[in-house]
């Protein structure tokens, strides 16, 4: 979860603790909030609902722990469903238009591969080992703390028309629409992992043995 979904969050428990006829506090919310910022807000909502009708501890308040073994345990069921909506929009909207999903996982993820039109690059043969990759970092992703996250992915249009200094479209909102404006709003223009390209001169110099330099450890 992001930050601008923490009210909606405490509102969320809040529900629940009345649902138990108990009061809540400051205290256990925040112990909450931070017990359940790496997961998606629909996942976790999902996790109390199932643990309120289980027969054999429903009867009893939900703890930060039994909502967490919950979430880890359907690690697998969230990426299989985020791979399944990016294959999807893979194939009807395309790589060509900018995109940006309702789960910032998937921006996350997506980036760490390589981005949204190297996704397209990939042939039909090599899709099995893409949604392999992508479920195996996605269940990463899914039991870390928060991180920031792209705010978009650009497409093909975006990346051409910038170089031509042309104007750029918005990207399209995947998946709930009022999520996606919230990932929009809260994400990062920063790259995670800088690069850069280096000059013909620049590649020359670093390879010079004239002065060699060593990284610090």
């Amino acid at each position: 979860m992001h930050d601008t979904e923490k009210q909606q969050f405490f509102g969320l428990m809040a529900d629940v603790y009345a649902f138990y006829h108990r009061d809540t506090s400051r205290f256990a919310l925040n112990v909450w909030w931070e017990a359940m910022k790496p997961f998606d807000y629909q996942a976790v909502n999902e996790a109390i609902n199932r643990h309120c009708v289980n027969p054999d501890n429903g009867q009893y308040v939900p703890k930060p722990s039994d909502i967490v073994k919950l979430l880890r345990g359907s690690t697998q069921d969230s990426a299989l469903v985020a791979w399944a909506k990016v294959d999807k929009v893979v194939r009807t909207v395309g790589t060509y238009r900018s995109v940006t999903f309702d789960d910032p996982i998937i921006l996350l993820v997506l980036q760490d591969m390589g981005g949204w039109i190297a996704l397209g690059t990939k042939k039909e043969d090599e899709w099995p080992f893409v949604a392999r990759e992508f479920e195996n970092r996605y269940r990463g992703y899914a039991t870390r703390p928060s991180l920031e996250y792209p705010r978009w992915l650009p497409g093909i249009a975006e990346a051409q028309n910038s170089q031509t200094g042309q104007p750029v479209e918005p990207p399209v909102l995947i998946g709930d629409a009022v999520r996606a404006k919230l990932v929009l709003q809260s994400g990062s223009d920063t790259q995670r992992i800088g690069f850069q390209q280096l000059s013909d001169r620049e590649m020359q110099e670093a390879l010079a043995p004239s002065s060699p330099r060593r990284l610090q450890a």
